[in-house]
């Protein structure tokens, strides 16, 4: 039970801690909008995560054999999401800038907590580092092979809990970006930071052969 836990732990905090595009944007969005709504879109994240892992300890290394064929797909897929997220989130941040210096009228909405979360969801069900790193644990027969159901238990609850630790710090950290930018200007410029960090991690993921 403590070797899954600890696999388990291992697995989520591996997936979870290298921020790469889901985790910049997950962070730009809890500076633009509220802590409750980072949180939302962290646990996002994480459920992504768990869902992963347990298709991992379930599906064996049937479910590697696959995913191999999708993962061209999948990374293709991904590859226009992050343009279009980086593109529209650097388009309503130029139009909000503008019409707060220009005229009066108040900001639209920001995204409420369960749009974020499914938000978050999405796209990283569509990440393709997620995919190949839970195809790769399938192939290693860690927490997947010879282990009863309350080690898997164990091993799914463990990498759910250490992926949304991390995410949850992540949005905590935008969210106080968030507060310490209260300018205008300091709202476009995180925008449009994370915009162009998107657009070249979608970049060199269309260039990375296979």
């Amino acid at each position: 039970m403590t070797a899954a836990l600890l696999a388990g732990l291992l697995a989520g905090y591996g997936i979870a801690i290298p921020v790469g595009a889901v985790g910049t944007y997950l962070v730009s969005l809890a500076a633009r909008t509220s802590l409750r709504t980072g949180v939302s879109a962290a646990l996002g994240v994480a459920t992504a995560d768990g869902l992963y892992a347990l298709a991992a300890v379930l599906g064996g290394s049937a479910l590697a054999s696959a995913l191999r064929p999708a993962l061209g797909p999948l990374r293709w897929g991904c590859v226009l999401v992050l343009t279009a997220l980086a593109a529209w989130g650097a388009a309503r941040a130029v139009r909000q800038y503008r019409g707060r210096r220009l005229t009066a009228r108040t900001a639209s909405p920001p995204p409420g907590a369960l749009r974020a979360y499914a938000a978050l969801l999405g796209i990283t069900l569509l990440n393709p580092t997620t995919v190949i790193y839970f195809a790769a644990l399938v192939l290693g027969s860690q927490g997947g092979s010879g282990a009863g159901a309350a080690e898997q238990a164990v091993f799914v609850t463990a990498a759910f809990a250490a992926s949304a630790s991390w995410q949850v710090l992540l949005a905590g950290g935008g969210a106080l970006l968030g507060r310490a930018l209260t300018g205008h200007r300091g709202r476009l410029v995180t925008a449009l930071v994370a915009s162009g960090v998107m657009t070249a991690l979608a970049l060199r993921m269309a260039l990375t052969p296979g």
